[in-house]
């Protein structure tokens, strides 16, 4: 009997936009290029309006999508090494998040290790995230970071600052191609 956590009864959001917000971030983070948090959540209160009535939660499905995709692919390069995914990733990823206390809330950070460890046992972490409840307006941070996390992860594996953004790209593309039967 599949779990009611399959990806495949997920909702896949808006993964484009969630893409958009990564790769933002990926970028100014490697030029060194960091807002001020005030004018962050201005920008990002910008962007989410300009998304529609929907927006939001299509955004952070896109996100949850983008985690399970990241670690997809990170729990193959870590089969190729005979490693286990949960364990290279989940303590790299709590370390890093504990030590942004003020982006990400220390209650949050347990959450997001469930959402990586879902999705790195083949979960949706959306659907996996969904039994406990509404998101908290904390853990939008959180999210947000696990996905720019698991991408920067991914861009320090392959040596690529834009390994993880053309991945999700390219499967885009691929996918795209496939609805509307031309090739990706």
């Amino acid at each position: 009997m599949p779990s009611s956590c399959d990806p495949r009864y997920a909702p896949a959001g808006d993964v484009s936009a969630a893409l958009l917000v990564i790769d933002s971030r990926l970028k100014s983070v490697y030029d060194g290029q960091v807002m001020d948090a005030d004018e962050q959540r201005r920008l990002d209160g910008q962007f989410i309006r300009s998304l529609g009535p929907t927006g939001a939660q299509d955004l952070l499905d896109g996100a949850c999508t983008l985690v399970f995709m990241f670690m997809k692919w990170l729990r193959s390069a870590c089969e190729q090494h005979d490693q286990d995914v949960i364990e290279y990733v989940v303590p790299n990823l709590v370390t890093t998040m504990r030590m942004m206390p003020r982006s990400i809330r220390p209650e949050t950070v347990p959450t997001m290790a469930g959402l990586v460890v879902a999705a790195g046992t083949g979960l949706s972490p959306s659907l996996w995230r969904r039994q406990y409840g509404e998101w908290t307006p904390e853990e939008m941070n959180s999210l947000e970071a696990t996905a720019f996390l698991l991408a920067e992860l991914i861009n320090r594996v392959t040596g690529d600052r834009a390994f993880a953004t053309r991945m999700i790209a390219e499967a885009l593309t691929a996918a795209d191609g496939e609805e509307t039967g031309e090739p990706g």
